[in-house]
């Protein structure tokens, strides 16, 4: 039979709080019994040992009375004394029979009655015997015979408490040694469930952290598959949907950015062409003035194209799906021919280059470090005053 796993995460959360408390509580529970049995038993064998030593001090305490109330009758003879002995006989045998009532074993069972049968006769030779006979004598003796049996009673229930306190000592032993295997078997239990339960929360959360990382770097190739709990499947589904959508606008981005930069071209060639044709006389010469505003078309118009060709470097990095592509190069070769390629635009902003570049070797992607130092180097130039410095310094730190 299959156990249906939770599909939602609130269930799952309370399917693992089940798992991991219930053998706990059940723990908790049985341990709470079993301590309750044991102290309800050591109750039990204290309360019943009190009254049996209590019981056999009252036995002893009755056969001396009776023993010292027959010992006057044959002394005094008097018949008033027959009504004390009744009276100890009376509590003599109400002691014997709550003995008898506690004490059930069958050794002690048969102590009882040999003691029963003893008093009974004691009972008939007081009743039939005089006391100035000398078959008065066996009275005594037969009084003997009960502290003799009082004694064996006593010794009986003392075994018998003993017998009961090792049981109890033996119950308690197999006790611990039950929860301390319980507590072995639980510990590793409860850690294999918690583990379980980490694992199904985790394993969905880090697909979504990694989901989400991904998105923020502008990744998009990747597809999103979150599987776990109803709720964490759902907000991958949305994470997946966010990433085709983003997708989506990337790509129509990156279209529009083609199309435009390819539209712009054409009629940037155009116009290039025709400041080169006017530069180089093919409609007429040019007075200082006019060669001055053709010049400053010229450049305008390369400084368009380049940024044209910036726009769509861009539009490549950004359609690029893969890693970096590493490899090792010197700095200052290519920062050489960043400077060449954007020398017509330093002439045309009349700045000056400081460039202290060290004959560094870098493991990086050459074509991005590139883009970014022409970016730089073109956005300084833009910005920078006529007649102003840019410094281009490069060193290892």
């Amino acid at each position: 039979m299959r156990i249906p796993w939770p599909k939602s995460l609130s269930s799952l959360m309370l399917f693992g709080l089940a798992l991991i408390a219930g053998p706990l509580l059940f723990a908790v529970v049985d341990a709470v019994i079993q301590i309750r049995g044991l102290t309800q038993s050591s109750e039990r064998l204290v309360v019943e040992g009190v009254q049996t030593t209590r019981l056999t001090q009252t036995l002893f305490a009755d056969i001396r009375s009776l023993e010292r109330t027959v010992r006057l009758y044959q002394i005094m003879g008097n018949a008033a004394l027959l009504d004390s002995y009744r009276t100890n006989d009376q509590a003599l045998a109400t002691t014997r029979n709550q003995l008898a009532a506690m004490l059930n074993d069958d050794s002690t069972r048969k102590i009882l009655a040999d003691f029963a049968a003893m008093h009974d006769e004691v009972a008939k030779a007081v009743s039939a015997t005089s006391p100035n006979s000398t078959a008065f004598a066996g009275v005594l003796t037969r009084i003997e015979r009960l502290n003799d049996l009082a004694n064996d009673i006593r010794d009986n229930g003392n075994r018998q408490i003993d017998v009961r306190l090792a049981d109890m000592q033996r119950q308690t032993a197999g006790t611990q040694k039950r929860l301390f295997w319980q507590s072995a078997l639980l510990i590793p239990l409860t850690l294999i469930a918690i583990l379980a339960l980490t694992l199904s929360l985790g394993r969905p959360l880090r697909a979504i952290d990694r989901a989400i990382s991904e998105l923020g770097r502008g990744t998009f190739s990747r597809a999103i598959e979150v599987s776990g709990p109803r709720d964490l499947e759902r907000l991958g589904a949305q994470l997946e949907w966010l990433r085709l959508r983003l997708l989506d606008l990337a790509q129509e981005r990156n279209r529009f950015l083609r199309h435009m930069s390819h539209e712009l071209k054409t009629p940037l060639a155009n116009i290039r062409e025709g400041a080169e044709l006017l530069m180089d006389g093919a409609v007429g010469p040019l007075d200082n003035a006019q060669r001055e505003v053709v010049a400053i078309l010229r450049d305008n118009g390369i400084k368009l194209h380049r940024l044209i060709e910036n726009l769509l470097s861009f539009s490549a990095w950004q359609k690029e799906s893969v890693g970096l592509d590493l490899s090792e190069f010197r700095l200052r070769p290519l920062v050489k021919q960043v400077l060449e390629a954007q020398q017509l635009t330093v002439v045309s902003q009349r700045v000056r280059l400081e460039v202290k570049v060290d004959d560094l070797m870098l493991r990086a992607d050459r074509g991005k470090v590139r883009l970014i130092i022409e970016n730089l180097l073109s956005n300084a130039i833009k910005y920078s005053p006529k007649g102003g410095t840019v410094y281009l310094h490069a060193a290892k730190q």
